[in-house]
């Protein structure tokens, strides 16, 4: 009983109002009649009956009844239910029938094109959780692994068609086995598989019925085609026909369709114009008694009102009252006076519901953010921040509790802030206080998984950043050893210029006899040498000139090769870019799913001798 308190404790204050009321009962003695105020005492106690009675009303029994109602619309509680424990995302697939009956004409312009247009919508309503794509035909492939971007799946869809299969015929069986184990491999234990198809046989019927019955994710299926059906029209434009040369005309199989999507606990619509058909898809179907039972579970923590046993003991108490027809009569219907709009809504709000309470409103209709800030318990309100997508305030709610439950949502918390280390010691804390948490164990794992591929992200990109550094100091080597050669070079250049001097030094020593030569031999050489600088300097200015103009002439034709080398330049970076925009062309995705599907069917061939293709139209 440490625990008892009230979840409305503003209805005591209504214990105030009843003694009032009783005090106004007693001075004014409602059980007299009228007439005693209106006649004078000594008339009255002869003409009115009852006059002489002067016994005072009982108070008790009034009293009692009126606390122990105000006491139960108080809400006394001392047990607690049990507190939320929310999973990770939900994970969706979504399965695309591209069997040859898909081209079939009765949904203009064919099924296929509006059964890519439903996929989006679907994308569109879903919008939340990790999705996945599946194509099959003869055999199943994964077209995009779970992804919370539905637009990568968006740009996938186009590109989808019959012609892309590499296996004809329909196996929509391998198309759920490989759906399983994208969720199960992405730790979803719950999950909802979407499949796009417009019939099935009987022997699928039976593999399909028999897999509901092992797995446990929900099957919803939307049936693509009319029942009249429509002939085949091909990609080239001529219409599918059978061995005998008859037109094929596929039909939609309603109550096929319909029976395995009951098998697997999950909705069935046939496509429409209106987005009516998908809204039912994703819609969730009336659960069963255990389905309840496992939803009440996640519903978060609640105190158990014990308020409506006190009201057993009030009946019996009241039922006095309603045989004599007294004012007391109508204290039931009390509980029928409370204002459907009030003018005060948070005032009666409060009256009638507690913070939590009113939290829970708010939190079952999706508003997150209004119900984190009514709700009071932390657990409550940090599962409110985790769905509104603010996990660090999620993160600081769930730290104040100690209990498994608290820690394994912090790890949840911790996951998304991709604080993984954190997340997984926490996991593990939450393991040690209850060693039989499934769901921790089952995040941890999917934790340490996550955490394994980013090491292994990390280590690729330290070692290409190691080999860029080992790039670059062989570069700088290289560099060196260019300036020690040319260093070597300029050293040769000096001596061979140092010996050169060193020669013509040595001559000018040798002629001193030539320089004692007469003073007129002397005379007649300057006279001659005047007039040879003379011509010499003519000679050069004419040479200047000369120079001059080839130097223009080659100034201009550099200036020419120049521009050529600027030209061809820009004409080798257009060539380059052409280039880059052919190689692009193989990133068209229809080839690269085409090229991604044929070789991992020729792996699948090669690992079985021979593989069951069921044929379909």
């Amino acid at each position: 009983m440490a625990d008892f308190h009230f979840i409305r404790p503003l209805w005591l204050v209504a214990i105030v109002a009843l003694i009032f009321a009783l005090y106004l009962l007693k001075k004014y003695r409602l059980n007299q009649s009228g007439w005693h105020q209106l006649l004078p005492t000594h008339l009255s106690k002869v003409l009115v009956d009852g006059a002489t009675k002067t016994q005072s009303i009982s108070l008790i029994l009034p009293f009692i009844i009126g606390l122990l109602t105000i006491i139960a619309l108080a809400g006394p509680t001392w047990k607690k239910l049990p507190q939320p424990v929310y999973q990770l995302a939900r994970g969706s697939v979504i399965i695309m029938d591209m069997s040859y009956s898909m081209y079939a004409t009765d949904l203009s312009p064919n099924r296929l094109t509006r059964a890519r247009y439903k996929a989006i919508d679907l994308l569109d309503q879903l919008n939340e959780g990790e999705i996945g794509l599946i194509a099959y035909a003869g055999d199943a492939f994964t077209i995009s692994p779970l992804t919370e971007d539905i637009n990568n799946i968006k740009l996938l869809l186009p590109s989808l068609s019959p012609d892309l299969m590499p296996a004809l015929g329909s196996n929509p069986y391998s198309a759920l086995a490989l759906a399983n184990d994208m969720l199960k491999n992405a730790g979803h234990l719950e999950g909802d598989i979407y499949w796009f198809t417009d019939g099935i046989d009987s022997e699928d019927l039976q593999d399909i019925t028999q897999w509901s019955r092992n797995h446990p994710y929900r099957l919803n299926i939307l049936g693509i085609g009319t029942s009249e059906g429509a002939p085949i029209k091909l990609s080239n434009g001529e219409l599918m026909k059978d061995d005998r040369g008859s037109i094929v005309i596929p039909k939609l199989t309603d109550k096929a369709l319909q029976g395995a999507a009951s098998s697997g606990q999950g909705n069935y619509a046939r496509i429409t114009n209106s987005p009516n058909d998908i809204k039912h898809l994703v819609s969730q179907p009336i659960a069963q008694d255990e389905d309840k039972k496992s939803e009440s579970a996640q519903t978060g923590d609640q105190w158990q009102e014990f308020g409506p046993y006190l009201l057993l003991l009030v009946l019996p108490l009241v039922l006095g009252y309603f045989r004599r027809g007294n004012l007391l009569a109508i204290i039931p219907c009390l509980f029928l006076l409370t204002p459907t709009k009030p003018v005060h809504a948070d005032f009666w709000t409060d009256l009638w519901k507690t913070k939590n309470q009113q939290g829970q409103v708010h939190f079952n209709n999706k508003e997150f953010e209004q119900a984190a800030q009514q709700f009071e318990d932390p657990q409550w309100q940090g599962s409110a921040h985790y769905n509104a997508g603010n996990y660090e305030q999620a993160l600081a709610s769930f730290q104040k509790g100690h209990d498994a439950d608290s820690l394994y949502n912090q790890g949840n918390a911790l996951a998304k802030l991709n604080k993984l280390d954190e997340a997984i010691a926490a996991y593990d804390k939450a393991l040690k206080l209850n060693p039989d948490y499934q769901d921790a164990k089952a995040n941890k794992a999917l934790i340490e998984k996550l955490k394994q591929q980013q090491d292994q992200q990390q280590q690729q990109q330290d070692q290409e950043q190691q080999n860029k550094q080992e790039n670059s100091d062989q570069e700088n080597q290289d560099q060196q050893q260019d300036q020690k050669g040319e260093q070597q070079q300029d050293q040769q250049e000096q001596n061979e210029q140092q010996s050169t001097d060193q020669d013509q030094q040595q001559n000018s020593d040798e002629n001193p006899e030539q320089n004692q030569q007469s003073e007129q031999d002397q005379q007649a050489e300057q006279e001659q040498n005047e007039q040879q600088n003379q011509e010499q300097k003519e000679q050069e200015a004419q040479e200047q000139q000369s120079d001059q103009q080839k130097d223009e002439s080659a100034e201009q034709n550099a200036q020419q090769q120049e521009a050529q080398a600027i030209k061809a330049q820009q004409e080798k970076e257009t060539e380059q870019k052409h280039k880059q925009l052919l190689n692009k062309v193989t990133d068209d995705p229809y080839l690269l799913l085409r090229n991604k599907m044929q070789l991992e069917y020729q792996k699948r061939r090669q690992d079985r001798s021979s593989v069951g293709v069921k044929k379909k139209w």
